[in-house]
């Protein structure tokens, strides 16, 4: 059941029809995670990597009120150029966007919903929001999470960003049934760093095997998502003492400033950039690169067993 606010790039519905490889991306990223014009160089890279192996991409974003499942290099232009000036839309902001007939860039959450109802299975990005540090009091979790809890999307990340709170993050996940897989690693990644202090129960070596449980968990009809942690390459991490000790220094100097609720991410994700001495920008190109070569290799081994 094709849905009216739905537009599915030719290229990607043709590859859909065909059951070949394709590949959700999200465009937050492109609108509110660097500065113009390298957001555009940056999405068009990540577009050209998954196709170098093998799959179309399709990045997601809403334009003039319609949910787009791939989008033309003028549209990410677009979005480049917008930047902040572009909604960050999650699943709460779809019906004003679109009712309004305006534009936004997708976060996780929408960029799942969106993917899940063009029929795409295979979604990179760089990490996932997650359960934020003193949530026992603000209550504050990334929606991200609670729709991995219901859409049907395995999400290839870097795992979550380490301003967060890890441990709430699994145990938030593991609540929800949501099967969080360590891609060649024993610990949940934290984004630029590869690992952190918290044992992950699966691991999984191989993009086959992988396409495998996801198969398995739909076939059973478990609701939800898949989040496969994808630790960033090696030479291109920081050492965890350092990104540990930064950010215990920025969340004292948020405390002692005032900062909270929705200030509070963009405030420690600079200052944390600052204090390591901002060499975060190319890392995280490298992360999202590589996010997108094994979401293409899960997506083509995905479609190998739905083709069996």
């Amino acid at each position: 059941m094709h849905n009216a606010h739905l537009d599915i790039h030719p290229e990607v519905a043709a590859a859909l029809a065909a059951n070949r490889p394709v590949v959700a991306l999200e465009s937050t990223i492109i609108s509110h995670g660097m500065p113009y014009p390298q957001n555009v160089e940056t999405a068009l890279q990540v577009e050209a990597e998954i196709r170098a192996h093998g799959a179309v991409p399709a990045t997601i974003a809403i334009i003039d009120g319609r949910l787009k499942a791939g989008l033309s290099a003028d549209e990410i232009e677009y979005l480049g150029k917008g930047g902040r000036d572009i909604a960050k839309v999650s699943r709460r902001d779809l019906p004003f966007i679109v009712a309004g007939k305006r534009s936004g860039a997708s976060t996780v959450a929408t960029t799942m919903i969106i993917a899940a109802m063009a029929g795409i299975r295979v979604f990179a990005t760089g990490g996932i929001g997650g359960v934020h540090r003193g949530a026992e009091r603000s209550f504050d979790v990334s929606a991200d999470l609670q729709e991995l809890a219901q859409t049907p999307v395995a999400v290839v990340c870097a795992g979550a960003k380490s301003i967060l709170d890890l441990g709430l993050t699994l145990e938030y996940l593991e609540t929800h049934g949501v099967p969080v897989i360590g891609h060649r690693c024993d610990h949940l990644p934290a984004f630029f760093t590869r690992d952190s202090a918290f044992k992950l129960d699966h691991r999984l070596d191989e993009a086959a095997d992988i396409a495998a449980t996801m198969q398995a968990k739909w076939q059973l009809q478990l609701r939800g998502g898949v989040v496969v942690a994808n630790p960033i390459p090696e030479q291109y991490a920081m050492p965890r003492d350092k990104i540990d000790a930064a950010i215990e220094q920025a969340l004292g100097e948020a405390e002692a400033q005032g900062v909270a609720g929705k200030e509070s991410t963009p405030f420690l994700l600079a200052r944390v950039c600052e204090l390591t001495g901002g060499n975060s920008l190319a890392a995280n190109i490298q992360l999202v690169l590589n996010n997108a070569r094994l979401a293409s290799a899960i997506a083509a081994r995905y479609c190998e067993l739905s083709a069996g």
